[in-house]
């Protein structure tokens, strides 16, 4: 486990009180809606608004300087005119002040001048053993501290506690840009680290990797600021939890652009690739893979080989399935005798072997096809011949099966000791939707399409080799 050195991140991430410095007019941005949110999310500690020009903000005193706060501050958060806030930082310095978000804007990634400003502001912190995320960042959340800080109104006020946290250079993925309320499964932590002035990627994967509320980490990145103390960091993270990065900048036009949006150098995309293969780190290629890969490896246990079981009400998607799991490293599982035998009793024209096309008796016998679909599923779960399932689902128009897959779920929970990764198709988007979040909140990650859940159980392989060859 990771020695930590120079960042006790309690201030940043667990505030035990908050001194936010903005605008407390009601809208969408600012100290406002900042409150707003740390309120309706339980937050448990001090917060004191501080503006000379206001009296209160929802029922909470405003005070006119960080010197007139009566108790002590572990957190500034700063949402004010980028020229403000070397001034500002002076003020928290000298208040003992240990941490601070810069939400401001109008530093590095601006000009010159915006630079200037940056340096100024992190200057005096370091002489006062300031930590600062930011600056131009959307925000932090602690789940389990209902600490939701963000600069902008998000419209929800609770999100499921998980186990996923998620360290990023952008603010979409801050409370107000994902619904993050209708995520069944859940999250841990988020941290948006803006122009990572100073926190900076290393630092926040080596806490979250010594973090016992955090399974799996998913990092998206335009640069990385100490390239070897990284991958030294995901080296040691690796054995013990996933680590996944999405990394922008692949091309040239992109890593001039990243330049105008955090101030970060791009570095070399190639480079990078390989230090990710040394390093064990997942590498994904789409933001929502970010998710999807995160959700499976948090929720579902390893698979212990490649050998997988497919289970599809069409045959079809069956197929598609063997060539996207081929390309992940996955190859299609032999029943045993004894799982073929029983298959080829529930329906002897067409079971016993491995794609299992439940299709057949749906057509055959549509009022009293679920349990042939569940006796499939049970047969693979048993087979030691099998390490993994894709399961294929069907809803019929009405969703008179919605609560039977959602029974079904509920038994499995908990005894599970080999992934499964579900699509579901049917008539009707608001029976999938349903569907999915009844299965997601029972810890039964489902994906867009077949494709991805195939690829989602060769990512699982992929890592369940890494844990091993770690022991």
């Amino acid at each position: 486990m990771i020695k930590q050195s120079r960042h006790d991140f309690d201030s940043l991430l667990n505030p035990k009180s908050i001194a936010i410095f903005g605008s407390f007019k009601e809208g969408i941005f600012g100290g406002y809606p900042a409150v707003r949110q740390l309120q309706s999310f339980g937050f448990s500690g001090k917060i004191y608004p501080i503006n000379p020009r206001y009296n209160e903000v929802l029922g909470i005193k405003v005070y006119p300087s960080v010197n007139e706060i009566p108790t002590a501050v572990d957190l500034a958060v700063i949402m004010t005119a980028a020229t403000t806030v070397p001034e500002i930082m002076e003020q928290c310095a000298k208040r003992g002040i240990k941490a601070a978000v810069v939400v401001s804007d109008g530093f590095a990634e601006r000009n010159e001048e915006g630079a200037e400003l940056q340096r100024k502001f992190v200057d005096i912190a370091k002489k006062a053993g300031m930590r600062i995320i930011g600056p131009n960042t959307a925000g932090i959340v602690n789940i389990k501290e209902g600490f939701a800080l963000g600069a902008y109104e998000c419209g929800y006020e609770k999100i499921k506690k998980g186990t996923i946290s998620f360290i990023t250079q952008t603010g979409i993925i801050a409370l107000q840009a994902v619904p993050w309320a209708d995520f069944p499964y859940g999250i841990n932590k988020f941290i948006d680290l803006g122009n990572k002035c100073d926190v900076d990627e290393s630092e926040l994967l080596e806490y979250l990797g010594n973090d016992p509320e955090t399974k799996v980490i998913s990092l998206y990145l335009e640069g990385i600021k100490d390239g070897q103390r990284f991958l030294k960091a995901a080296k040691e993270i690796t054995r013990r939890k996933p680590v996944l990065v999405l990394k922008s900048g692949r091309t040239k036009e992109a890593a001039k652009a990243i330049v105008s949006h955090t101030g970060s150098l791009a570095g070399d995309d190639q480079v990078f690739d390989s230090a990710c293969q040394q390093a064990n780190i997942i590498r994904v290629s789409k933001w929502n893979e970010l998710f999807d890969f995160a959700k499976i490896l948090a929720y579902q246990p390893l698979p212990k080989g490649n050998r997988l079981g497919i289970l599809s009400c069409t045959g079809g998607v069956a197929t598609m399935l063997i060539d996207t799991a081929a390309e992940w490293g996955l190859t299609i599982a032999k029943l045993s005798a004894e799982s073929s035998d029983q298959l080829k009793k529930l329906f002897p024209p067409a079971w016993g072997a491995n794609p299992i096309d439940w299709g057949i008796p749906t057509a055959y016998m549509p009022d009293k096809w679920f349990p042939f679909y569940q006796q499939a599923l049970e047969t693979l779960l048993k087979d030691d011949n099998i390490d993994c399932i894709a399961n294929v689902i069907w809803i019929d128009p009405f969703g008179s099966s919605v609560d039977a897959y959602t029974k079904l779920a509920e038994e499995l929970q908990g005894t599970l000791t080999k992934p499964i990764a579900t699509w579901i198709y049917s008539p009707s988007s608001s029976h999938v939707m349903e569907l999915s979040y009844r299965l997601e909140s029972l810890g039964f990650p489902v994906f867009h399409d077949h494709e991805t859940a195939a690829k989602a159980l060769g990512i699982m392989f992929r890592y369940s080799t890494i844990k091993d060859n770690s022991l």
